[in-house]
């Protein structure tokens, strides 16, 4: 059984080198104005997509969490390898929709059963101490495969934008094949009757009875918003500032660098800044990186996305080693699928209107009201945090 869990950790880590192996991503606004669509078209489209994350969220999660994350993943990657199919043979605003669609529900079966996955099979062998390094490391070496796409997107330079999205069906279908090995841990033997009941309960003491879980959800939540923000925005950003379309995949391999170096030392950023100034840390370049960016939209002002890109590498896997460690086995799944959906629900609704601002106004402007919203938010969350802290240090209640 352990050689078998040990199976899981590289064969997750295979997974997430097909899934971000992203060479598309550096060519999706170009490919957007190849197909007669705007900046509005792509933050729109993209809302989609997390709504439909927002809807299938929380029941994908509790579906992992009771019939299997092994069997989640692999339903999210078959959506998956759908979406990019369409992305590559479909055109236009309906050929795009039907693509993110299927991308979304993929992305829901997929989020949180991974993270869960790892983590139960890490404490199958009694090395759940190691999640956050490991954890950092996948990631890491997902985020070097985003890099590597970017400069492999210069050396190949398709006659067709269209055919990125071709070979990115392939590397879907190939990260479903290593999903077939991948094996449940013992501990999540246990499955339960599907019900609404139990998902409403789950939310609930995720989101309002554990108030130090609540917060960390919701932090997480923030923090996790504006990376997926800006992940689009950059894309505008890089194209706003001249830089020419031969650069662009070599700009997106170095960003992506930088999360993927971000990623692997987030276990030793975690000892350096301790517990709580760790928090501070994330809040205060992520929300400063949007701040920033807003008033140098210049290919100087790239220099801000590195460092924002960098911190975004540290973020995620200390916040979700944080939720593990306050998260039962049992809903584990579901309870990273409750901090994914509020992600997705934050884009669908703000996604649309920094798209209109950024199409009507300025993308400084955009810039700068998310940056201000992050930060405040944030900050919100912190204090609240600190309080609980202090309360429940002198002996009040808490909850």
């Amino acid at each position: 059984m352990k050689s078998s869990m040990r199976r899981n950790i590289a064969l997750l880590t295979l997974i997430k080198l097909c899934k971000w192996f992203m060479l598309y991503m550096p060519v999706v606004k170009l490919y957007y104005a190849e197909n007669q669509l705007d900046d509005f078209d792509l933050f729109w489209l993209h809302a989609v997509y997390s709504g439909v994350i927002f809807l299938v969220e929380i029941p994908s999660g509790y579906l992992a969490d009771r019939w299997g994350r092994v069997r989640s993943i692999r339903i999210g990657l078959l959506f998956g390898l759908a979406g990019f199919t369409a992305y590559a043979f479909g055109t236009g605003v309906w050929g795009f929709l039907v693509a993110e669609i299927a991308l979304g529900v993929g992305e829901a079966f997929i989020s949180g059963s991974d993270s869960a996955l790892l983590y139960d099979s890490l404490l199958q062998q009694n090395r759940q101490d190691r999640y956050l390094q490991l954890e950092g490391r996948i990631t890491g070496m997902g985020n070097f495969a985003e890099a590597a796409a970017g400069l492999t997107v210069t050396l190949l330079a398709f006659s067709e934008i269209r055919n990125y999205y071709v070979v990115q069906s392939v590397l879907l279908g190939a990260a479903f094949i290593l999903a077939l090995g991948l094996v449940e841990p013992v501990l999540h033997s246990h499955r339960s009757e599907v019900n609404a009941q139990s998902i409403l309960h789950i939310v609930r003491h995720t989101l309002w009875h554990n108030r130090t879980l609540s917060r960390y959800v919701f932090f997480s939540s923030i923090v996790g918003f504006a990376s997926l923000a800006m992940a689009w925005f950059a894309q505008i950003f890089i194209y706003d500032a001249g830089v020419l379309y031969s650069y662009f995949g070599i700009i997106w391999a170095v960003l992506n660098g930088m999360v993927a170096l971000g990623s692997m030392n987030s276990h030793r950023i975690d000892r350096w800044w301790g517990n709580r100034l760790c928090l501070y840390y994330i809040l205060a370049f992520l929300s400063g990186g949007y701040l920033l960016a807003a008033y140098t939209i210049s290919p100087v002002g790239i220099v801000c996305l590195l460092v924002f890109y960098f911190v975004r590498g540290t973020a995620h896997p200390i916040l979700k080693d944080r939720i593990n460690q306050h998260t039962h086995s049992q809903v584990r799944a579901t309870v990273l699928s409750v901090r994914s959906l509020i992600i997705r629900l934050l884009f669908a609704v703000l996604g649309p209107l920094l798209g209109v601002l950024t199409e009507r106004i300025s993308l400084s402007f955009a810039l700068l009201l998310a940056g201000i919203s992050i930060l405040v938010s944030g900050t919100v969350v912190l204090f609240l945090m600190h309080r609980s802290s202090r309360s429940a240090a002198s002996g009040k209640v808490v909850f």
